[in-house]
């Protein structure tokens, strides 16, 4: 565990309304539940957000399941606070509650 990436990713998530941690890019996922979350997003109306490719980013991809104990990847962050992966985005988006978060974030 690396303080100095945990602290980056600290400042990332809190320095940002919504960032999403992903596979690849969201133009060009390199895994179906990164595709899925980036699909979710722009559902929303989400255009605007911090996309991190962790493929591309070592210390997000080693660092990233210490720092919110969630061991796999995407990983969702509104306000700084972890929403979970594709699954519970897309069961959020289903119930109309992503909606509403990524609303407030961006107000």
């Amino acid at each position: 565990m690396d303080q100095n990436a945990l602290n980056k990713i600290r400042q990332t998530v809190t320095g940002n309304p919504i960032v999403l941690y992903m596979k690849g890019t969201p133009q060009f996922p390199q895994c179906g539940f990164s595709g899925l979350a980036a699909q979710v997003l722009k559902a929303c109306g989400v255009t605007d957000y911090v996309a991190v490719n962790v493929l591309a980013d070592a210390e997000a991809y080693e660092n990233l399941k210490y720092y919110a104990n969630w061991p796999t990847f995407p990983q969702l962050y509104i306000k700084g606070e972890l929403i979970g992966g594709s699954d519970i985005m897309k069961d959020l988006y289903e119930k109309g509650e992503l909606q509403k978060l990524v609303e407030s974030a961006k107000a």
